[in-house]
């Protein structure tokens, strides 16, 4: 994506390090195709920081594995705290078990810092007055740097967006990615939340066959 700071819109330089902060935004100003979760949000939050990571350099993939590199500067808390998490002795840890680990109430932790900036406030009422209520986007810079890579159908974001049911037509990648490490991280997701639905679906089995027992059927 190439962005016109002249013309108002991002540049690379200024959303280069913005994916996973993007996809939370995306997700907080979109009405999505089916209910989302917040477990297959984190999945895919830790996947987008995996692929901002691959861009700054600060890791490589070998195979599955992610090899951590000296670290430059992210300028992003939430991105320097993955970064730290990052498993740097050998050997090291997969990109599968990067996604739940750093993705364990990986959306929570967006949301906070989402909140704490102030991009995102929410409307309460007299039977809602703490958080629970309906999430109100800012007009920021951030949210008109994620809407504009939106809009500009920017394919990694569309992907993740996808995995977790925030548009349509969820694929592992969209056709416009032709990074290997990129579909890699994108495939990783992927399955990821397709794990995760199956895990319901035997608990949601388990539960109604133990509810049958208790009724005696």
């Amino acid at each position: 994506m190439v962005g016109d700071a002249a013309a108002g819109t991002p540049s690379d330089e200024e959303s280069l390090m913005s994916t996973a902060r993007d996809l939370m935004i995306v997700a907080l100003g979109l009405t999505p195709s089916r209910p989302l979760r917040r477990g297959d949000l984190s999945l895919a939050l830790a996947g987008a920081e995996a692929y901002d990571l691959l861009r700054a350099e600060a890791i490589t993939l070998a195979g599955e594995l992610m090899v951590p590199r000296p670290l430059p500067d992210l300028e992003d808390p939430l991105l320097e705290e993955a970064a730290s998490a990052l498993v740097r002795e050998a050997p090291h840890e997969s990109l599968e078990d990067w996604l739940w680990r750093r993705g364990r109430d990986l959306a929570a932790a967006y949301l906070t810092a989402l909140e704490r900036e102030g991009q995102v406030s929410w409307e309460r009422h007299r039977w809602l007055p703490f958080r629970g209520g309906r999430g109100v986007l800012g007009d920021t810079e951030a949210r008109r740097r994620a809407m504009y890579r939106w809009a500009a159908d920017e394919p990694v974001l569309l992907a993740l967006a996808a995995a977790v049911g925030i548009r349509d037509e969820p694929t592992p990648a969209e056709p416009g990615v032709t990074d290997e490490a990129a579909l890699g991280v994108l495939a990783a997701v992927h399955d990821a939340v397709m794990e995760l639905e199956a895990v319901r679906r035997r608990r949601a089995i388990e539960e109604a066959a133990f509810a049958n027992v208790w009724r005696g059927a």
